[in-house]
């Protein structure tokens, strides 16, 4: 998802993408409340369960219990509609950029919050099912945030074993494929020692994913769907392994067709889920 400034109620159409960004800004948050929304969601009544098929086998039941994930489903619902929420700046290790952005859309208009949260609840449920605990950044895909101070906080708090960030971009309509962003060592900062097993981390996610959905390696960013960052928050402030995955470019027909359609965001999810399960089996 390329950064985009918060949009007040009368702004019209999205914010144009800041440089070579692949994704939500600072390491996806939000303003507002932010930090106030648990990292442990419960079900949110009135929502339809996301489709159940490409669960893994019994075999692998049991299989990841110890084991704690982070997911950070990238933007939320309610960030358009608060700029001066998620436009606040924080500090991000080194320097400062907005608390949150908007995210992208398809043509069509299916945005970029709601693929990441659809994404997130079935890698939740299918990292569940093999007994991981998982942490969640946020509890809707109707509110503010939170920041990306906050939502690395949370993989830290919950001392996790992996953590990835869902995202979409919107980069040039010409561009297709998808890539993972790996953290680059922020000097004098924290996160130097989880730079190694987060380039492990991304390397097994993007194996899996480019076999699992047939999504090719983006054609307009990375070196075999891998780029390496030091301007995004969710990785400079993150203790534990992380990456980001930009699942596609929601800007490019072709790769939209796919990000709307629920089956596929379906075998994203099992692509992802055995992605993370081999980095933490060490498969």
């Amino acid at each position: 998802m390329r950064i985009q400034s918060a949009r007040g109620p009368a702004a019209a159409g999205l914010a144009l993408c800041l440089g070579a960004l692949a994704a939500c800004g600072g390491g996806s948050s939000g303003g507002g409340k932010a930090g106030s929304e648990s990292a442990t969601p419960p079900a949110v009544s009135g929502e339809p369960a996301p489709q159940e098929t490409g669960q893994p086998p019994s075999a692998l039941a049991g299989s990841l219990r110890g084991k704690t994930v982070a997911i950070d489903p990238g933007h939320n619902g309610g960030n358009d509609n608060a700029p001066s929420a998620i436009n606040k700046q924080v500090n991000v290790g080194n320097g400062h950029k907005e608390c949150d952005t908007t995210g992208t859309q398809t043509a069509s208009g299916y945005t970029e919050h709601a693929f990441t949260w659809d994404v997130s609840r079935r890698l939740r449920k299918l990292l569940q099912a093999q007994g991981a605990k998982v942490v969640m950044t946020r509890r809707t895909d109707t509110g503010v945030g939170p920041c990306v101070t906050e939502r690395a906080a949370i993989g830290n708090r919950a001392h996790a074993d992996a953590a990835i960030s869902i995202h979409g971009d919107g980069a040039a309509k010409s561009g297709h494929g998808f890539h993972i962003i790996e953290p680059l060592p922020v000097p004098g900062g924290g996160n130097t020692k989880i730079v190694e097993p987060s380039a492990r981390l991304g390397e097994a996610v993007r194996d899996a994913y480019h076999s699992g959905t047939g999504v090719p390696y983006s054609t307009y960013i990375g070196k075999k769907a891998l780029d390496r960052r030091d301007d995004l928050g969710g990785l400079n402030l993150s203790t534990v392994p992380k990456i980001f995955i930009e699942c596609g470019n929601m800007q490019n027909p072709g790769d939209a067709a796919k990000m709307t359609d629920p089956a596929f965001r379906q075998r994203a999810a099992v692509a992802l889920d055995q992605g993370i399960s081999a980095f933490l089996s060490g498969r």
